[in-house]
């Protein structure tokens, strides 16, 4: 243990990831982080096969002061991205947008039309398609199904969805060490539950 000189703080330096809180705290990490992380257990593990998808760009300026140490200065977005993740799981295509919100609803002006709408083919053509959103001062992270946020995109007189809503529609997805965030077994829940 470490004592600190107020005796305020005390820190299990033997291993800090037996600690509870450790497991529901947010420990600093962002979304971003926690998905790319559980993703790599999901592909080391075998389960699944999801990436994060490059933001495609076009290198307008490239320094060069020496080869090895060659600097992109000047760079502009080729296309706007359609959604944060895709990848295969159980043999069905999976595809992704991933936002944080500090306040108790998620806004709108979060995610783009072309998004909703990429969204949208995807569950057209059979895909499995959902949004993560982390409400990051609760420390809770939910997968809603997309067709939930399409339809209140287009059709609600509000320009977010609650709480609430994204609680009573959505899933809390297990958080933990191994995977960080179990968006898999939500997944397992929710699209193959006839499966089993």
């Amino acid at each position: 243990m470490v004592n600190y000189p107020n005796m305020k703080k005390k820190m299990n330096l033997q291993n800090p990831m037996m600690s509870s809180k450790h497991y529901t705290a947010h420990r600093g990490m962002s979304l971003e982080e926690d998905i790319s992380l559980s993703n790599q257990y999901y592909l080391d593990s075998n389960r699944a096969v999801i990436y994060k998808k490059p933001t495609p760009i076009q290198i307008v300026k490239v320094d060069y002061p020496r080869r090895e140490s060659a600097k992109i200065v000047e760079a502009y977005y080729k296309t706007p991205s359609t959604t944060d993740y895709n990848g295969l799981y159980k043999g069905r295509y999976v595809d992704f947008e991933a936002k944080e919100t500090k306040v108790k609803t998620f806004p709108f002006g979060n995610i783009s039309k072309h998004q909703i709408d990429h969204l949208q083919r995807i569950i057209d053509h059979g895909g499995i398609a959902f949004v993560i959103i982390a409400f990051t001062t609760l420390n809770e992270v939910y997968l809603i199904d997309a067709s939930f946020v399409i339809c209140d995109y287009y059709h609600s007189q509000r320009k977010s969805m609650t709480y609430d809503k994204i609680k009573s529609l959505g899933h809390l997805i297990p958080q933990g060490y191994q995977p960080r965030l179990d968006y898999l077994k939500i997944i397992d829940e929710v699209y193959f539950k006839e499966d089993e």
